[in-house]
């Protein structure tokens, strides 16, 4: 599966975003669908996840309750709607897709075997 990340951009401190990933090859409900996000000098880590059987979602607790992913089969996406930002939430933001659908795993980075580019979130204060 090849995945198209999107939405990215500048915004103010308090503002709200949706990111969106876009996926060809193979439907995106056959896969356990994650957001993970860089920041400049940090680790990858872990946002979001959407799992591939039952949709049940995970987060990291940085953005639970602020965040929110999504799955538009129709569409062949997965979306992040990320509110209330602030300077933390400033990186670059990947979509991720995986076979596993164990719930201890699917925050690990090595558990996605597919990876969409980047797109960068800037939140200014």
């Amino acid at each position: 599966v090849q995945l198209q990340a999107s939405g990215g951009g500048l915004v103010q401190a308090g503002g709200s975003l949706r990111l969106s990933c876009a996926a060809s090859g193979r439907t995106v409900s056959a896969y356990t669908m994650a957001w993970f996000r860089q920041a400049p000098g940090k680790e990858r880590e872990f946002v979001a996840a959407i799992r591939r059987f039952g949709g049940s979602t995970a987060y990291a607790d940085s953005v639970k309750g602020r965040f929110t992913i999504s799955r538009d089969n129709a569409k062949n996406s997965v979306y992040l709607q990320m509110n209330s930002l602030n300077n933390e939430d400033t990186a670059v933001y990947y979509c991720a897709g995986s076979m596993t659908n164990i719930l201890s795993t699917i925050a690990r980075r090595a558990s996605y075997e597919f990876w969409g580019q980047g797109t960068q979130v800037t939140v200014s204060s």
